[in-house]
C-alpha cells in the first residue's frame, strides 16, 4: 500500500454466509476455501486434503512434499508440510526453496483481486500459525523465522522482511474495524487496512502486537509483550504498552567500556 492509502473491506464471510439460501453448499466452500471456480478444481483439492493433510510421520510428510504443490501457484524445492497444514485458494500462494511450514498451520489467500501469499526460500513457520488474507497480501521474505501460534493478518499488504524472528505469540494484525457510526454494529461496519511493513533483520519478541497502518525499521527490537502504536525506526530497541524507543543498537549500551 502507498502512504496514507486504506483498503476499505466488507465484511464477506458472513455476506456469503447471509445469502447462502441463493447458493449451494459446494458453490459456497469453493469460493471460500478453493477460491476456482469449476468441479474439478474442488475434487483436485478435496482429494489432495483428503489423501495426505492428516497423515503422519515420514509418509505424511512425502505425501504431502509431493501432493499440495499439485494446489499452490508455485512451490520450491524440498518444501515440508506439516501434519495438518490448511491450504485456502492455494493458488495464490507461492513459496520459495527449502521452506517448513509445521503442524496446523493456515495459509489463508482468501480474496477477489489481491496476489495471495508469498513466502520467500529458508523461511520456518512454526505450529498453529495463521497467515491470514482477507483480500489482502502476504509478502514474507527469505530466511523468516515465525514461531508458534502466531499470526499475519493482512487486508491490504504486510510484509515481513529477510531474516526478521517472530516469537511465539507475536501477532501483525494489518486491518481494522470501522466502528465510526454507533448505530451499526461493528460488523455491518466493515474494516479497513493501511498495512504493515517491518524492515529486514528484525526481533519482534514473544506476544508482540504490531497494529494496522506501521512501520518497524529495519534490524529493530520489539521487547516482549510491546504493543506497537506508531513507526518504529530502524536499530531502534522498543518495548512496553504502548511501546516506546529505549535506544539506538548502534549506540553502547549505558555503563559499558568503550
Amino acid at each position: 500500500m502507498n502512504d496514507g492509502e486504506v483498503r476499505k473491506e466488507s465484511v464477506r464471510i458472513q455476506q456469503e454466509m447471509g445469502g447462502a439460501k441463493r447458493r449451494s453448499r459446494a458453490a459456497l466452500y469453493a469460493d471460500l476455501i478453493v477460491g476456482r471456480p469449476g468441479w474439478g478444481a474442488l475434487i483436485g483439492h478435496e482429494l489432495v486434503m483428503l489423501i495426505s493433510s492428516w497423515i503422519p510421520g515420514a509418509l505424511g510428510l512425502l505425501l504431502r512434499s509431493c501432493l499440495y504443490p499439485l494446489l499452490l501457484g508455485r512451490c520450491g524445492r524440498r518444501v515440508s508440510f506439516g501434519t495438518g497444514v490448511v491450504l485456502r485458494h492455494p493458488h495464490k500462494i507461492e513459496i520459495g526453496d527449502h521452506v517448513i511450514i509445521d503442524d496446523n498451520c493456515l495459509l489463508d489467500a482468501k480474496g477477489n483481486n489481491n496476489e495471495g501469499i508469498r513466502i520467500g526460500s529458508g523461511t520456518f513457520i512454526g505450529r498453529n500459525s495463521i497467515l491470514s488474507c482477507k483480500n489482502g497480501d502476504i509478502v514474507l521474505g527469505e530466511n523468516v523465522n515465525i514461531g508458534f501460534n502466531c499470526e499475519v493478518f493482512s487486508g491490504s499488504r504486510v510484509r515481513v522482511g529477510d531474516n526478521t524472528l517472530m516469537a511465539a505469540y507475536s501477532y501483525l494484525v494489518g486491518g481494522d474495524h470501522d466502528a465510526d457510526d454507533v448505530a451499526a454494529t461493528v460488523t455491518e461496519q466493515g474494516s479497513s487496512s493501511r498495512g504493515i511493513d517491518v524492515g529486514d533483520g528484525c526481533w519482534i519478541g514473544a506476544g508482540v502486537k504490531v497494529l494496522d497502518g506501521h512501520r518497524i525499521g529495519q534490524r529493530a527490537i520489539l521487547g516482549a509483550g510491546a504493543v506497537v502504536t506508531r513507526d518504529i525506526p530502524a536499530y531502534a530497541v522498543a518495548a512496553g504498552v504502548p511501546a516506546r524507543v529505549i535506544r539506538d543498537r548502534r549506540s553502547a549500551p549505558a555503563g559499558s567500556v568503550a
